[in-house]
């Protein structure tokens, strides 16, 4: 079982994650990009949407059969599925998502991902606060 780390999840290059007051996005735009790039050729793809300290907003393209081996995050996170079929593995359950379908997952927790069509998800991941965050000044 591998530890997915904050700097492992983002070792591939991406073109500068936006980390403004407000972002808006076009997503099915941002999905063809994904699509037309080489790496679509491996099975799967992903691009950093926003990226701020605690915050990351990851959309990934996954093609039918492609597999993503158990792993875990330091952080919380949310699947979201935009279109196709993924079966999510996590905490001795099978979680089937279909389009619209959202899940959330507890920080280190295992899980795998098989996608059963084609699919797009949208993956929301809340990284824990640095030391001298304060949550109470919320």
């Amino acid at each position: 079982m591998a530890s997915t780390t904050y700097d492992e999840m983002h070792a591939r290059p991406h073109v500068a994650p936006a980390a403004a007051a407000f972002t808006e996005l076009d997503l099915p735009a941002e999905v063809s990009r994904l699509q037309a790039e080489t790496t679509w050729s491996t099975g799967q793809n992903a691009r950093t949407l926003i990226k701020y300290d605690t915050l990351r907003v990851v959309l990934v393209a996954l093609q039918a059969g492609k597999s993503l081996p158990e792993h875990r995050t330091e952080g919380r996170l949310t699947i979201h599925l935009i279109s196709g079929h993924l079966e999510v593995k996590s905490a001795g359950r099978t979680f089937n998502l279909h389009p619209g379908g959202l899940l959330a997952l507890d920080r280190n927790l295992a899980h795998e991902v098989l996608a059963l069509r084609e699919s797009v998800v949208l993956l929301t991941i809340a990284w824990p606060g640095r030391e001298n965050d304060r949550a109470d000044l919320v």
